[in-house]
């Protein structure tokens, strides 16, 4: 009986592996997957708040979930190394002017590690990104570049694009002479497509 059972024991053992084998081997990106395998439930458990902070700025909370993967991988204690904090890495400066314009006078820094708040903010200054560059055939690069490199420096290489207001977002980047600002668009936004090819299946 006790052989007969780690028998089975090895059987059901051999079908788990199979089947994760086989899950991995279908995904669109079988190391995301293993890495939402191995965070147990932190790829998914924001996803409530990150849609309610992105519906009250009208955006994607596809956008803002490839956004947390990116900044912080779904971990609302990381610190950046310049000081970013939180789900999306928002910095002070930020958060300082996200609290002026919403008229909150007891805001703290450490405020940032709370998920709630930290995607309140992140969102804030995502939409306020997006409605800068609204006139653009598509904002989201405009918007992504200035999120993680800043306004001046956007404006530098539309610059030189060369086509001033023209300047569309594969012309942006094709200038973009920061390459992890480059590859921090293409992450996010393939990153949005993979989330949106899920919600569809």
């Amino acid at each position: 009986m006790i052989r007969f059972c780690k028998k089975l024991c090895l059987v059901l053992i051999f079908a788990a592996l199979a089947a994760s084998a086989l899950v991995l081997w279908q995904s669109p990106d079988p190391e995301y997957q293993l890495q939402s395998w191995l965070a147990t439930g932190r790829f998914s458990s924001y996803d409530a708040l990150i849609a309610d902070a992105a519906r009250k700025h009208g955006l994607d909370p596809l956008l803002v979930k490839a956004m947390v993967w990116r900044e912080s991988a779904f971990d609302p204690s990381k610190v950046g190394t310049s000081g970013e904090r939180g789900l999306m890495q928002v910095g002070e400066a930020a958060a300082q002017d996200w609290a002026a314009a919403e008229k909150i006078e007891d805001f703290a820094p450490t405020d940032l590690f709370d998920a709630k708040t930290n995607l309140e903010v992140g969102t804030w200054y995502l939409k306020k990104a997006l409605e800068r560059w609204k006139q653009k055939d598509n904002a989201v690069p405009f918007a992504l570049a200035e999120y993680n490199a800043g306004h001046a420096r956007v404006e530098r290489w539309i610059t030189a694009t060369e086509r001033g207001d023209e300047a569309r977002a594969e012309n942006l980047m094709r200038v973009i002479d920061f390459p992890t600002t480059r590859k921090y668009i293409e992450d996010i936004t393939a990153r949005q497509r993979f989330y949106q090819a899920a919600a569809e299946r």
